[in-house]
């Protein structure tokens, strides 16, 4: 086939976001506001939650749950040893001690049985993440950790994905959403929190605005221009704007059809590929819907033709684009100079570091650029 240029991950973005941002432009009322406030309850209606409070990014969405929660030093916080690098930053950030978790082979997702050994009297909070838009698997943590342990899921790949039937968000104490434009929908940088707890709920609304008793929009439409907030939490400045509230009302809509459309093609990858013994193909939901932020596989080196570094090079060089599925947090350096861990210490999330392959899934893809890939990867 012709050579084709195909990247691992494309905005779906055009004329409606285009559209979205000069109200807000034109209106003045740019910071968070009312584009913000619609956002939020739109987004909280189609995950089934009481509470959505928009923020910078999910990484402080993150951190605001924990700040919630109270979390500090002396603390443990459990997080899955392969999971992009913020998920025990943020613990970090609240003086809290990350104490990592394997993954199984299979989901990607943290491994309950592994959680077990890993609990002590310290451990306040847990943050397992539907890795890729795969749900975790919700019930057996459940059933393995102590009631009085909270539950953060880092929901950062899974909008719209479900587990039992139930959506992510919905699942823990608090979840957490990105909308970094590799997320299926975006407002380029940007996330969610939502919640069913009221109490954290309001937490969550001081914590987002400085700290804030009462918000920017009672302040600047209410009857008394004179009235200043009262602060009595220490918070942080992790408002969404409304230009990105906009773009994230339009992009909304489209996201049950986003994901429709990845799981069509995923399954055309699976069936495509399903042949080739040394690609292990991702997991897929037995009672729930696959959100397909990334399509990743494992290049099984006992089997492969070629290393996997090497097997993406070519593919680079084709103009197919490939990425590693995460990090194993526990390898990176920072991690090992204070912590002293070594690869070993978490076996499945090594491997996952070393073998796991993304291969390019995305709602600007053609069927030509889907056969494309397949060619590419068959003719290894």
């Amino acid at each position: 086939m012709k050579k084709r240029d195909i990247q691992i991950a494309l905005p779906v973005t055009g004329e409606e976001e285009w559209n979205a941002v000069k109200e807000p432009l034109l209106s003045g009322w740019i910071t968070q506001g009312p584009k913000v406030a619609e956002f939020e309850k739109k987004f909280a209606d189609r995950h089934s939650v009481k509470h959505a409070f928009a923020v910078t990014s999910c990484t402080t969405g993150l951190h605001m749950c924990l700040a919630a929660l109270d979390i500090g030093p002396g603390d443990e916080v459990m997080v899955p040893a392969f999971t992009w690098v913020a998920t025990s930053n943020v613990v970090l950030y609240c003086g809290a001690k990350p104490v990592f978790v394997d993954v199984c082979r299979k989901t990607y997702n943290i491994d309950p049985e592994s959680i077990k050994k890993n609990l002590s009297s310290k451990t306040k909070a847990i943050i397992p993440v539907h890795l890729f838009g795969l749900c975790a698997d919700m019930d057996q943590i459940k059933k393995v950790i102590p009631s009085d342990i909270k539950i953060i899921e880092d929901a950062a790949c899974a909008a719209g994905a479900s587990y039992n039937n139930e959506p992510a968000g919905s699942l823990g104490d608090m979840g957490v959403f990105s909308f970094h434009p590799r997320k299926s929908i975006t407002t380029g940088e940007g996330g969610m929190v939502t919640t069913n707890d009221d109490g954290l709920a309001q937490k969550l609304s001081q914590l987002r605005n400085h700290g804030a008793t009462i918000s920017e929009e009672q302040r600047h439409i209410g009857p008394k221009p004179y009235m200043l907030p009262d602060f009595n939490l220490l918070g942080f400045n992790y408002r969404m704007t409304d230009l990105q509230g906009a773009v994230g009302l339009a992009q909304l809509p489209k996201l049950d059809k986003f994901i429709e459309e990845r799981s069509k093609w995923a399954r055309y990858y699976k069936d495509a590929l399903k042949d080739i013994d040394w690609l292990i193909l991702p997991e897929e939901p037995k009672n729930g819907t696959h959100g397909w932020q990334s399509f990743v596989t494992f290049v099984d080196p006992s089997k492969s033709p070629l290393p996997r570094n090497e097997i993406m090079e070519l593919l680079q060089k084709n103009g197919v684009s490939t990425r590693p599925g995460t990090h194993a947090v526990h390898m990176l350096n920072y991690y090992i100079d204070t912590y002293g861990f070594s690869a070993d210490d978490f076996p499945n999330a090594r491997d996952l570091d070393k073998q796991s392959m993304a291969i390019p899934l995305h709602n600007r893809m053609t069927q030509p650029d889907y056969d494309y890939v397949i060619d590419n990867l068959r003719n290894l």
